[in-house]
């Protein structure tokens, strides 16, 4: 009786991806590449030098992020495994704006954003686990928010949605109702940006599509 015939052994082993980040926002975008991802959020300071620049800022805080949990990782057994690390400002007038520390700070930041237009920054770093491969980049949004009465922001505050949010809205949830009109990708407002982290990728031989 002939033996059944088996499955090729050689099978390319499918690198994967660690998120290293807790936003959902971000989960959900990098599950559009349609790899492997695990999620392991990074427990880094996001304290930078006064001076530094907004590209800089992003860029920086990124690779801390992608480095210090690559470190947490086993050669061994996360070896074809790649690192990404993502962070987000936004920028008025050259100041850069994270995550607000209280309602109060939410209220300046949207007034000062409300009929102006800002820049939305967003540093992606990627690095391989097995050699230490490091790519990072970042990549400027335009938004151009419409202007708020100060009952309109306050109501926005009341949803609690800005809270955990650089420049205290969210473009894809109720924040999108206070935004006029943007100027590039869309998906680097929201955290990541897929098209940039998609090249980066291919300098570690990952085609999409």
């Amino acid at each position: 009786m002939s033996k059944p015939s088996s499955m090729p052994s050689s099978i390319t082993k499918q690198p994967h991806l660690v998120l290293a980040s807790s936003s959902p926002r971000r989960q959900e975008l990098i599950a559009l590449l349609g790899l492997p991802v695990v999620v392991k959020p990074s427990l880094v300071g996001e304290e930078t030098p006064a001076d530094w620049s907004p590209a800089m800022i992003v860029e920086q805080l990124s690779l801390r992020k992608a480095e210090a949990v690559k470190d947490e990782l086993d050669v061994a057994v996360d070896a074809d495994a790649i690192v990404v690390g993502s962070d987000t400002i936004v920028v008025l007038n050259g100041e850069a704006m994270g995550k607000p520390s209280d309602e109060q700070d939410a209220f300046r930041m949207l007034g000062a954003l409300a009929g102006r237009t800002h820049e939305v920054y967003t540093g992606v770093t990627c690095i391989r686990v097995s050699d230490g491969k490091t790519s990072t980049a970042h990549r400027v949004t335009k938004v151009t928010m419409r202007k708020l009465s100060d009952d309109q922001i306050a109501r926005y505050i009341a949803t609690g949605e800005p809270m955990d949010k650089a420049g205290a809205y969210g473009i894809q949830e109720i924040g999108s109702l206070l935004v006029e009109s943007i100027e590039g990708c869309y998906f680097n407002v929201v955290g990541l940006p897929v098209s940039q982290l998609a090249v980066q990728l291919e300098l570690f031989g990952i085609t999409i599509p």
